[in-house]
């Protein structure tokens, strides 16, 4: 790992997915129940599951707070903001919207009520200075040209593009560092009446160059590869089953670091699988922003019920300035990492989900774990 991130020439690629990516519906389904919850009652407890496919919606989980929620009705409004309004996506206004949402286990409760962690697990938190965010630069990359994708879309700028969509970038590094742009894909659905051809050109242009020259990059035309089995033009749940959870790569760090044993979407912040990943990448940026390493991955553990982490560690991967006691004790100093420190310092019981369930959850600075 230490060499990896040193001196080795090497490729590496990141995906990301648009925000009608089924998962993608199911995790802002999910964020928004939570949303609405934490307007209603800022210690309302949320784990909340969706699964969307044929004309379908199944909402489950777990919901404990002195708050009316009406799920079928957030759900069938995030379905509609999503784009999913044609009857030929079997898939929007007439789907049916199961729900089984039950309390909190009190089991679980009793150490939440404590102030302790709603179970137990490891989280990590990544930073690098490849990119102004101090985010790697092929998930950045890949996020930016899924959220341009669906902005030429909704604007109408493409108007024959459809919900759903992937992309992924394939960057070249030298010594550690990125140089170029190996290959780029998307794959987005479209309207059968304009050919692939078309669809990649406008792509192309008003997508791929837009978004590498911001990064003073390019790419060749065999470089891009739009819809790998040259047809794609029905997406959305009919096609793909979408699941709560199932993005967490493309959530965190592309694959270029390591990430925790618990997805995000759906959980309150006493959930550490989703607050302590949040304050483990604040202590990251904090490191490299502080010039004291140019990459940093923090690393926390939890058991069910307690206050304070059972393992705070850094890996700097030789890159650090100073020496390592150094680093600890300024993360220590930076934030109490107690449940409830993390959850005060960066105020996280109040509805700010949903923009997180689509592009990731790091690297914006909207969030306040990015500040």
């Amino acid at each position: 790992m230490r060499g990896f991130f040193m001196t080795n020439d090497y490729i590496f690629t990141s995906e990301s997915v648009c925000a009608g990516h089924p998962d993608k519906i199911c995790d802002s389904i999910s964020d928004s129940i939570l949303d609405e919850v934490l307007r209603q009652d800022k210690k309302g407890r949320v784990a909340v599951e969706t699964l969307v496919t044929f004309n379908k919606v199944v909402i489950a989980g777990e919901v404990t707070a002195n708050a009316k929620v009406d799920y079928e009705k957030i759900a069938r409004k995030r379905i509609e903001d999503l784009g999913y309004t044609d009857s030929y996506y079997d898939f929007g206004e007439k789907s049916d919207v199961e729900v089984y949402v039950h309390e909190q286990s009190p089991e679980i409760s009793k150490g939440v009520d404590e102030e302790g962690a709603g179970d137990q697990g490891m989280m990590f938190g990544f930073a690098c200075n490849e990119t102004n965010t101090l985010m790697p630069l092929p998930i950045t990359l890949a996020h930016r040209l899924a959220q341009k994708v669906d902005e030429v879309r909704e604007k109408g700028v493409l108007p024959f593009l459809r919900p759903d969509g992937k992309t992924q970038v394939t960057v070249e590094y030298k010594n550690g560092v990125p140089v170029g742009i190996q290959q780029v894909v998307i794959g987005v659905p479209h309207d059968e009446k304009v050919g692939l051809s078309e669809v990649k050109d406008s792509l192309k242009n008003k997508v791929v160059s837009v978004i590498l020259d911001e990064f003073g990059f390019k790419i060749e035309d065999k470089d891009l590869i739009v819809n790998g089995t040259g047809v794609w033009h029905k997406g959305g749940p009919a096609s793909d089953t979408g699941v709560t959870g199932r993005k967490i790569i493309v959530d965190t760090y592309g694959g270029y670091a390591r990430v925790g044993g618990g997805a995000f979407s759906g959980k309150d912040p006493t959930k550490v699988d989703r607050s302590a990943a949040y304050g483990a990448r604040y202590l990251a940026k904090h490191i490299v922003r502080e010039d004291l390493a140019d990459k940093a991955e923090v690393r926390i553990a939890y058991f069910i019920g307690g206050r304070q982490p059972s393992m705070l560690d850094v890996e700097t991967f030789g890159t650090e300035r100073v020496d390592k006691k150094v680093i600890l004790d300024f993360m220590r100093e930076t934030l109490n990492t107690s449940v409830e420190g993390i959850i005060k310092t960066l105020d996280l019981q109040r509805p700010i989900y949903l923009p997180t369930s689509s592009y990731g959850h790091f690297g914006r600075e909207e969030f306040p774990w990015e500040k």
